[in-house]
């Protein structure tokens, strides 16, 4: 009997994406066979084609860490799903194609009033900010919150979530635009960190009690200065470095918490978890028309290189989506 194959996107350091025919997977007992309507693109994906970001043991060498589509076939310990229901999924890899797996725990059904399309670009950006934010960050109602990129993907949503949990939220971004996009999700200020001093403008407002940055080492210290005492800095990423060097005495004498974390190498009982928790807390304010996804560009599948180029040129506000099959 001749295999199923699939359509999916190869990389090759320093060489242009392509669309090549590989095997489909088929489910392991805990597993989802889903057939992708459509895949977020991240920045970790274009540090993987770049050959720094290795997949994790197990997982498909091809990029894709989320998608929407529809479960074509489950693994026999699989209890939630079943074949037909349309899903969104956080995957340790392979969304770039038409067909990926995912561990039952990780998918979700798709949020109404949600296209599969806006949906896609919902599982890698909520989790990454629901597990900084408000698990490890502990973000509480009437407290304050600054976002580095505030007019990325993860910023946008950031944003809503937080302002729409009660927080007081500023954000930086490149642009004018960029910061009046900010303040229309809900940030009392967007600061141009071009033309203005974040941490000036930050202090002169009384500090903020927790910080979500992706750019690393020229804020840390901006960063520590305007931490009010008993603040949390919660790191995902460190775009512009990530050795820092700082004086721990004021981390000592504000009480100051410094955390970092990735999803991608989490054991499924913790991504199933943290599912679960955004499903509790998150759905509903898509439902109530709190939080929608900004989606910047969309492309299709066979034009990944472009959806690539668009996201290493930072002129976009919000997710860039690949669409793989029409719903």
């Amino acid at each position: 009997m001749s295999k199923a194959m699939m359509k999916a996107v190869k990389s090759e350091v320093g060489k242009p994406l392509r669309i090549e025919e590989i095997e489909r997977p088929s489910p392991g007992p805990e597993q989802v066979l889903i057939r992708v309507a459509a895949a977020g693109v991240n920045r970790p994906d274009l540090i993987q084609r770049a050959g720094r970001y290795p997949p994790p043991p197990g997982a498909p060498e091809t990029m894709g860490l989320e998608v929407s589509g529809w479960i074509d076939a489950v693994g026999g310990s699989v209890t939630r799903w079943k074949p037909g229901d349309a899903v969104v999924a956080l995957i340790p890899g392979g969304g770039y194609a038409e067909y990926t797996l995912a561990h039952e725990g990780s998918a979700l059904p798709v949020p109404a009033p949600l296209s599969l399309t806006e949906a896609a670009g919902l599982p890698e950006t909520v989790l990454t900010v629901w597990n900084n934010v408000f698990d490890m960050g502990r973000l509480a109602k009437g407290e304050s919150l600054l976002i580095h990129g505030g007019a990325s993907g993860i910023g946008t949503t950031a944003i809503q979530l937080a302002t729409a949990w009660g927080a007081t939220v500023y954000a930086t971004a490149g642009t004018d635009e960029k910061c009046r996009l900010c303040e229309s999700l809900g940030a009392t200020r967007g600061v141009n960190y071009k033309t203005e001093d974040f941490e000036a403008v930050l202090r002169d407002a009384g500090g903020v009690d927790v910080i979500l940055d992706m750019v690393g080492k020229p804020y840390f210290e901006k960063n520590l200065t305007i931490l009010k005492d008993l603040g949390r800095l919660c790191y995902i990423a460190f775009l512009q470095g990530s050795k820092v060097e700082g004086d721990l005495s004021r981390l000592m004498m504000k009480r100051l918490t410094v955390t970092g974390s990735t999803l991608r190498i989490r054991t499924d009982a913790f991504k199933a978890r943290l599912a679960g928790e955004v499903e509790k807390h998150v759905w509903p304010m898509i439902a109530s028309g709190a939080f929608k996804p900004i989606i910047s560009h969309v492309f299709p599948l066979a034009e990944a290189d472009a959806a690539h180029a668009a996201m290493d040129a930072a002129d976009h506000s919000g997710k860039v989506i690949l669409e793989v099959a029409k719903s």
